[in-house]
């Protein structure tokens, strides 16, 4: 997969990314906690298919609506993984909280850079 996007940093990272979360959906599968795995699992896995979709965009106003649906996905995605953290008896969500970062900041100058150019 990294050979197919070498160039393209943002599809990489919420690739790696949707790769973890779909780790962590299992986890919590196994102590049946389906309903929180199946949001996470939708808005984690959500972010960089739109990201991948802004690649084909049909204008720039489609590019950026595309990375905008991909930010609220990273919103989301952070708010699941909050609960996650913060309820005791559920798996440690630290690590994919820390992943999630750069990958907000990457997605939120992509789109303020394609708001400012022509």
């Amino acid at each position: 997969m990294k050979d197919e996007f070498k160039e393209n940093v943002i599809i990489n990272l919420t690739f790696e990314f949707a790769l973890k979360i779909i780790d962590f959906c299992d986890d919590l599968d196994g102590l049946r906690k389906f309903a929180l795995s199946n949001q996470l699992f939708k808005s984690g896995t959500s972010i960089g298919a739109n990201a991948r979709e802004a690649q084909n965009a049909e204008s720039k106003a489609d590019f950026i609506h595309k990375f905008k649906i991909s930010a609220k996905e990273v919103d989301e995605t952070e708010y699941w993984l909050l609960l996650c953290k913060h309820l005791k008896k559920l798996p440690d969500s630290t690590h994919l909280l820390t992943e999630l970062e750069p990958i907000k900041k990457i997605i939120s100058k992509i789109i303020g850079t394609s708001k400012r150019t022509n």
